[in-house]
């Protein structure tokens, strides 16, 4: 465990204590996480540098320490407070003086407490959350070519992606893959995309793949499943709010997301069906090739991913909203008259099918994630 992808561990303690027996609490507090971490006492000097740093309130009457310190622990970091307590000698009612001083300033923080298993899982959580985000922070996006016509309510602020996560948004225009494609002598729309993932130091992209249809008679469905498969966000239809999403999941998670239409919802069983021409290669068991759904010409990818459980996750362009729920994939299907990857998935809430999705939904794509990350999801925004 390197430095930047450690936990820190540093100690606020009343004087009028005695050492040896706090130190005893701390020795069986901390051993019974379960979890790694250095233990930096009350030396703050390096406060803010690692992956997770939280501040153990051993005691009561450490109120006025912790006060006189802020200044110097705000210059280090701006990360939210997370005070952890065994509850010991005060330690609790000490540290929500504490919280509720820094709510007052509108300072973040949170207390850490309760069973050692609870303790240890917050601070996992926390600790990936963080490592999430460092992840995001300069991360390069590139839009290729506008949103699509369509997307009417899927918009971006780029200030706003760029203050909350680090994420820059790099316009490309179309033409230049266009012109990529044409030089290209086989595997073109791949070979072209990979160029200007090149060129323009890029960690993924969204396309206004639809022009590729008239322009070059193909479409960018495989292309995409590739890149997605090789660690790439490669998103569909210049969708800017989808690939922020998938963005977010990679970096918080590590897997690839399938940006799909609902299709068809059932609001009484909470059944919905979804469905895209490309999903990426390394997220399904099985594929085939068939064309593109909507124009009957080109390659789209009918992918076939492992039934279980799923995660449907969404954000808004502005960051202000998102939607995350958990469900459970069905089956695939096949049916001719649908895009041609086809996931029927029971929503653990069927009651969003009507709240969300027939009333307030954040657009028309959404993505879907293998395994159930809410909990994680929801702690990241």
């Amino acid at each position: 465990m390197t430095e930047n992808q450690t936990i820190a561990i540093y100690t606020l303690t009343s004087e009028l204590h005695d050492e040896k027996a706090v130190s005893a609490v701390t020795n069986e507090f901390l051993g019974s996480l379960g979890i790694e971490y250095q233990l930096k006492g009350s030396d703050y000097s390096d406060y803010g540098r690692q992956t997770l740093s939280l501040i153990y309130v051993r005691t009561g009457g450490t109120e006025g320490i912790f006060r006189r310190l802020l200044p110097e622990l705000q210059e280090k970091s701006t990360a939210p407070f997370y005070l952890l307590t065994s509850g010991k000698s005060n330690s609790l009612a000490a540290s929500m003086e504490i919280l509720s001083y820094l709510r007052q300033r509108g300072i973040q923080g949170e207390i850490i407490h309760g069973s050692s298993h609870y303790i240890a899982r917050r601070i996992t959580i926390l600790s990936k959350v963080v490592q999430a985000r460092q992840t995001l922070n300069g991360t390069r996006l590139g839009v290729i070519g506008e949103p699509s016509d369509w997307l009417i309510s899927s918009h971006a602020d780029k200030e706003k992606i760029n203050e909350r996560l680090g994420i820059t948004l790099v316009d490309v225009p179309i033409q230049e893959l266009i012109d990529g494609v044409k030089a290209e002598q086989e595997d073109a729309i791949y070979k072209a995309l990979k160029t200007i993932i090149a060129k323009y130091q890029l960690q993924g992209f969204t396309l206004r793949c639809f022009d590729l249809l008239t322009a070059v008679k193909d479409t960018g469905c495989l292309p995409l499943a590739r890149l997605n498969a090789e660690g790439y966000i490669a998103g569909c239809e210049g969708d800017i709010p989808a690939m922020l999403t998938m963005m977010i999941s990679r970096s918080l998670l590590g897997v690839s997301g399938f940006q799909a239409n609902p299709s068809a919802i059932n609001p009484e069983t909470g059944e919905m069906l979804f469905a895209h021409c490309t999903i990426p290669l390394d997220m399904v068991v099985r594929y085939e090739l068939d064309t593109h759904y909507e124009s009957g010409i080109g390659t789209g990818v009918r992918g076939y991913m492992k039934e279980g459980p799923v995660t449907v996750f969404k954000v808004s362009g502005d960051l202000t909203r998102h939607f995350i729920a958990e469900g459970t994939l069905l089956r695939n299907e096949a049916k001719p008259d649908l895009c041609r990857t086809q996931q029927v998935i029971l929503l653990k809430d069927k009651s969003l099918t009507k709240s969300y999705f027939l009333s307030n939904p954040i657009g028309n794509h959404h993505i879907i994630l293998p395994g159930h990350h809410q909990e994680l999801l929801e702690n990241m925004l």
